[in-house]
């Protein structure tokens, strides 16, 4: 399907398809296919409204970047972007560039709910091999036809391009576990169980019986990411459940999470999610309706 897709050429469609009389929770909102080339190109995840939607952009040729809460990364071709908005990010083409790539923007709360499953798990950028690249390439060419006019066409298609990161993100059952010490699973345990205290890195090191050197090594090889953005991300996942599954107020949530108070609390979730902490309540419980 991704050869198909290429030789359809570049194109693009918003899709202003009729309403749905019963929600559908997966929906394409547009897509495209699209060449970039020495030429202003950036989009910033905290300028783009406040109703909350999907961004999955697969890079062909060239490279473009993403500054994702503040890590940078290289979107080279094979790599799969995924972020949800609005939200701390901003991708771009460096100047003199070239990028080439297609892309889905969907909405609904079950795409904004995998999709936010999978940053978890995996961060904003994945790899998928080619069976799965071709399950969103298809996704891509099918929304592309001008002759598919069906809501329920579309939501179809724009799930099977979720479920297609999805199963590239969970659900191999031969995909190993991250090769973790035993040393390493007590410090995780640790920060899961006491999101609430001081978790400096200090602390964490003589958990694992290691020089506080030695295990930041060893901690960032096996995870992906040093202790400390290993906690905060933590801490920030922990806001947002807590946000959307209860009625706690601001207060409350920062002493659930290890933040000195209220207003630190608003400072760093803004910085991660581009919203302030009662905003993001707002739009995401709009999503889940």
């Amino acid at each position: 399907m991704l050869a198909q897709l290429l030789d359809h050429g570049h194109d693009i469609r918003v899709l202003g398809l009729p309403k749905a009389p019963v929600p559908l929770h997966c929906m394409a909102i547009s897509t495209g296919y699209e060449q970039r080339r020495n030429e202003v190109y950036s989009w910033d995840g905290t300028q783009r409204g406040t109703a909350p939607f999907v961004i999955v952009q697969h890079t062909l040729v060239g490279e473009g970047r993403l500054d994702f809460s503040g890590v940078r990364h290289r979107l080279r071709p094979g790599d799969t972007m995924i972020v949800t908005l609005p939200h701390a990010h901003r991708y771009w083409l460096e100047r003199g560039g070239e990028w080439e790539y297609f892309w889905l923007v969907l909405n609904g709360r079950e795409a904004l709910r995998l999709a936010r499953d999978i940053i978890a798990a995996h961060g904003p950028v994945l790899r998928p091999d080619a069976a799965i690249v071709d399950r969103l390439a298809a996704s891509c060419l099918t929304l592309l036809d001008k002759s598919m006019t069906s809501p329920g066409a579309a939501s179809l298609s724009a799930y099977g391009a979720m479920v297609a990161l999805y199963d590239h993100a969970f659900a191999a059952a031969d995909r190993p576990e991250p090769d973790l010490s035993p040393a390493l699973r007590r410090v995780i345990a640790h920060i899961e169980n006491n999101i609430a205290e001081p978790l400096h890195v200090e602390r964490l090191a003589g958990l694992a019986e290691l020089s506080r050197a030695h295990f930041v090594r060893q901690f960032t090889a096996a995870m992906g990411m040093p202790p400390s953005r290993f906690v905060w991300l933590r801490r920030m996942e922990r806001i947002e459940r807590l946000l959307v599954a209860t009625d706690l107020g601001i207060a409350a949530i920062a002493t659930a999470t290890g933040f000195a108070g209220p207003n630190y609390l608003a400072k760093a979730f803004r910085r991660h999610a581009g919203q302030a902490p009662l905003e993001y309540r707002t739009s995401a419980r709009l999503s889940f309706d």
